[in-house]
């Protein structure tokens, strides 16, 4: 789904430069797709998405110690407990990780994802001592773990086992967990380093099928050797929701994860997320997958309990997976209007700001009536608007605040993190994240002096080019080639995504018709200059609820081409970014 967001600065419209040579992609494909491709990756190589080409998890570090574990657990039929994250990653994570392993013959496997707002995030050793009712030989956690310290040792005191399977990047000093397999931990060989949680818990599984067929596991036995593709379509949610790169091995996951999606061959609870959504399966995309089924999962981590979505794609009927899917999207809906009440207060915040001073390059807001669970979200929105890299804080227990923080191009928001940290060593509490999003808690007393000193590294590390919104484009598209045919083509031509965009275009067009539906979104009939064929548009969340916006007879847009369904009939829609 498009967005419009509102700018604070002039956009700067640029041809989004060539990669690779437009000759490497031959000359079975249109030119102009042939440049699309050129402008996302070098070589043509990286467009075969079959699974065979993948490389094998002996790559990953830990991965011996991984399975030395979980081969002798299995021996013993030891108790495993899950422990996961609270994000759509971590449901399909912990949900992967209990299906794989009872596939393989572990007959105890549970999983605990405790309440955000109690216990926070991670391996903590107040989790574990919540764990420790369920009585567990092994704790495998799953999209986290990495930065547990202290629940590490917790959960060793205990006499408990650790392997941590993750994905984020780690601090100075690793757990002192028994096995670690995270791509992104020092001195790791495997090659793909932007894999989510749920393909590194998908890796680790197939290692574990490959260690226990060579041992004759299976035979001995009598049970069936599981098909490692049975579960992709939880693979590929999970990698799309959590906004990971789509380099080549996460596009061949989620490429082949919407195979099966398409053909029926899923979760009962993926198709029931989707058809609530009102997305038809049969036609599934990567941004169906983002847009509609992703943020249904994350709304009972933000809202609620993520255990909700994690039992609904462990389901195995289908009412019982319609039913879960149903309360998914009622919780969703109360996430929308929370966001909403919350934009429009950063929206003053920001406006507040504007008018006494400078508008800082890293930028901290922070109500007391807001949700922890949907700061994360204000967070992006507010980046969108105001381009530059934004931490939205909401109250926490026992005095503290938790941030959510949304980064820009140019500037690794975890490191800007961890140099705050090294300045002002009791500023921040814990922290945590990626290059373009983090997370962290900090004492409400140090809020002013943290807003304070993010503001001053990152105006160290970013120059004010950085902070003009730059929209890349893919050309303008011939009145001609508005086609649904190459609508289709592009559909086809995903996964698109983080790092793999889908492809946007230019143009003017004149206004036939305007008017606002759904409260906030912006519903267009345009024509082409050159001809009067009428084209269905919509920019979503284009106005503020109650406005009535005033567009001149011509517009200039940046857009999509995609296909609109409804009631049975499909035709071409064109989704607008922006509104030049």
């Amino acid at each position: 789904m498009a967005e419009v967001p509102i700018p604070e600065r002039a956009l700067a419209l640029k041809a989004r430069p060539l990669i690779g040579p437009e000759t490497a992609f031959g000359d079975d494909l249109p030119q102009w797709l042939r440049r699309i491709y050129a402008a996302r990756t070098a070589t043509p190589d990286a467009l075969d998405l079959q699974l065979g080409w993948i490389p094998p998890a002996t790559g990953l570090r830990g991965i011996e110690a991984a399975l030395a574990l979980l081969v002798a657990a299995l021996q013993r039929q030891s108790r495993l407990l899950i422990v996961g994250d609270f994000d759509a990653d971590g449901a399909t994570s912990t949900a992967l990780a209990v299906l794989g392993l009872r596939a393989l013959g572990f007959a105890q496997v549970d999983f605990l994802v405790p309440n955000r707002f109690e216990y926070g995030y991670g391996l903590t050793p107040e989790i574990v001592a919540l764990a420790q009712t369920r009585n567990p030989d092994l704790i495998i956690t799953v999209d986290n773990g990495i930065s547990s310290i202290a629940g590490v040792a917790a959960a060793r005191d205990a006499g408990i086992r650790v392997l941590v399977t993750d994905h984020h990047l780690p601090g100075r000093v690793l757990p002192a967990a028994d096995a670690i397999v995270n791509p992104n931990q020092p001195e790791c060989g495997f090659p793909h380093k932007a894999l989510a949680g749920v393909g590194v818990m998908f890796y680790l599984l197939a290692a574990l099928r490959g260690r226990l067929k060579a041992d004759d596991w299976f035979a001995r036995q009598g049970i069936a050797e599981p098909a490692m593709a049975d579960w992709l379509d939880l693979v590929a949610l999970g990698t799309v929701a959590d906004v990971v790169p789509l380099d080549r091995l996460n596009r061949t996951l989620v490429h082949q994860g919407l195979r099966r999606i398409r053909a029926g061959r899923c979760r009962p609870g993926v198709l029931a997320l989707l058809e609530v959504a009102g997305r038809d399966p049969r036609h599934a995309v990567a941004a169906d997958l983002g847009f509609a089924a992703g943020p249904r999962l994350n709304a009972a981590g933000r809202l609620d309990d993520i255990s909700l979505g994690i039992r609904c794609l462990l389901a195995d009927d289908s009412a019982l997976a319609r039913s879960l899917a149903a309360q998914l999207d009622e919780l969703n809906r109360d996430r929308r209007a929370i966001e909403a009440q919350m934009q429009r207060e950063a929206t003053e915040h920001v406006a507040r700001l504007q008018l006494d001073e400078d508008l800082p390059w890293g930028l901290c807001l922070y109500d007391p009536g807001w949700h922890q669970g949907v700061v994360g979200l204000l967070a992006g929105r507010v980046r969108e608007r105001v381009h530059r890299p934004v931490i939205a804080f909401a109250d926490g227990n026992n005095g503290e605040l938790k941030g959510s923080a949304r980064s820009i191009p140019g500037l690794h928001i975890r490191d800007a993190l961890d140099a705050v940290a090294a300045r002002h060593p009791d500023l921040i509490g814990r922290f945590g994240g990626h290059a373009a999003a983090a997370g962290l808690a900090l004492a409400a007393e140090n809020f002013a002096a943290f807003a304070t000193a993010f503001d001053t590294v990152v105006r160290e590390w970013l120059v004010p080019a950085d902070l003009e919104l730059e929209i890349l484009h893919d050309g303008e598209v011939p009145a001609a080639e508005l086609t649904i045919e190459n609508a289709y083509q592009l559909r086809a031509a995903g996964p698109w995504g983080q790092h793999f965009p889908e492809p946007s275009f230019h143009g003017e067009f004149r206004v036939r018709d305007a008017r606002v539906v759904g409260a906030t979104h912006l519903k267009l009939t345009l024509s082409p200059l050159v001809d009067d064929r009428l084209l269905d548009a919509i920019a979503f969340n284009a106005v503020a609820a109650g406005e009535k916006p005033q567009l001149p007879e011509r517009i200039r847009i940046v857009y999509r081409l995609d296909v609109n369904r409804f009631r049975g009939v499909e035709s071409l829609q064109l989704l607008i970014e922006h509104i030049l």
